[in-house]
């Protein structure tokens, strides 16, 4: 039974990246219904699909550049990848809403010791578990949007499992979207943004969110200085021009001026979802709108709880008189 599962786990992640595939081959898979999990890895064996410019892209996303847009939810993640899609030469899409789950599935798994041990007395080691879901992950990368030189992806959680992705993509290079946890709670609060374990109707609450999602991913980018850039959400919409070359240097992608104009891209090379809660908002021009909004509308004992409790506003550089600029905080070093 214990092989069994982790035989079925690594082959989840392979019938799934080939789900993509499978709808468009000319011909079915040539493969038998298997009579039982022992003959899963026989099966497997037979999906051979005819191979595609996307399959085979999908294959070397290993060993390339690929690009992961991430941070707490409201903090800026999609204008950021909006202006990277109006590049001619960069392809991000839509969130896919998979990868994290994927990745937290995996994480829960091997950080459990039985779990690990289980793994293991299946035959399922490390290094296989980290190409299965490597190849599941490419696939969807290449598979959801329009082929292009440079692929990014962005579901803002994903940079929870920053340490795995740099271990499953060796060249890839990773932004994270910093933005004051005090408008990120303005924003969640006031869109009712739905988000698991975050009581979207309490400011302090989701402002602790922030904090700790923060920490953890600030702490991780740290760790990676030649691969993850801390991109400030407040510098990003006061002076794109400026941040969006830092951005683009530090990924070594040629600069093009469509970044700064992605609005007038959308539905050229800017694709956008309408389930996405950021959809209408960045369909504008890069503006400074959303900046202050939060200092006159959450209560200031609030403001002060949260200023309190919250250690990444000041270790993050963001002041506590909100009076003050803060489109000068500094990223951590």
């Amino acid at each position: 039974m214990v092989r069994h599962r982790a035989v079925l786990f690594v082959c989840l992640a392979s019938v799934a990246a080939n789900m993509y595939l499978l709808s468009r081959l000319k011909k079915p898979y040539d493969c038998a219904v298997p009579k039982s999990l022992g003959d899963v890895t026989l099966v497997m064996s037979t999906l051979v699909p005819v191979p595609t410019t996307q399959s085979v892209q999908g294959k070397r996303l290993a060993s390339e550049l690929v690009v992961f847009v991430g941070g707490c939810p409201r903090s800026g993640t999609t204008l950021a990848r909006a202006m990277l899609d109006a590049h001619p030469d960069i392809r991000c899409g839509e969130e896919t809403r998979i990868l994290p789950r994927i990745l937290s599935m995996a994480s829960k798994m091997t950080q459990s010791s039985l779990e690990q041990r289980r793994l293991e007395s299946g035959g399922v080691s490390e290094e296989l578990l980290d190409r299965a879901i490597a190849a599941f992950m490419s696939e969807i990368i290449v598979g959801h949007g329009i082929p292009s030189k440079y692929l990014c992806n962005k579901d803002p959680l994903l940079l929870q499992h920053m340490k795995h992705i740099a271990r499953m993509f060796p060249k890839a290079k990773f932004l994270l979207m910093i933005r004051d946890g005090r408008a990120v709670a303005h924003s969640i609060v006031s869109r009712n943004i739905t988000i698991s374990g975050v009581d979207s109707r309490n400011y302090l609450n989701a402002a602790l969110f922030w904090n700790k999602v923060a920490q953890s991913m600030s702490e991780d980018c740290n760790n990676l200085p030649e691969r993850c850039l801390i991109v400030f959400y407040e510098k990003l919409v006061s002076d794109p021009s400026t941040q969006m070359k830092e951005v683009l240097r530090f990924l070594d992608i040629p600069w093009h001026d469509n970044v700064l104009r992605h609005h007038e891209m959308i539905g050229l090379e800017v694709s956008l979802s309408k389930m996405e809660p950021s959809t209408n908002q960045v369909k504008k021009p890069v503006n400074t709108e959303s900046l202050d909004t939060w200092r006159t509308i959450i209560p200031p004992a609030i403001l002060e709880r949260i200023w309190e409790e919250c250690d990444m506003l000041k270790e993050l550089g963001y002041p506590k008189d909100i009076t003050k600029d803060i489109t000068n905080s500094q990223p951590v070093t």
